[in-house]
């Protein structure tokens, strides 16, 4: 038969981090932080859309290339 497990005690972890207090904002802080979350969306997938378009490119001249075969 095993032998049971002993229970070790363990250290409760430590929290370091200590939160900031909350600032409460006003309307118009929280319209403008939407609007430059958006613009740094939009152009993140601008260059996206970019890097999409050279891939395109690519393959458009691929196709030429099979198609003159």
């Amino acid at each position: 038969m095993p032998a049971p497990k002993q229970n070790e005690p363990k250290a409760a972890p430590v929290k370091t981090d200590i939160r900031k207090p909350w600032k409460k904002k006003t309307p118009v802080e929280v319209v403008l932080e939407q609007a430059d979350k958006l613009r740094g969306e939009i152009a993140d997938m601008e260059e996206e859309l970019k890097l999409k378009r050279k891939q395109l490119q690519k393959f458009e001249e691929a196709r030429k290339i099979f198609e003159a075969i």
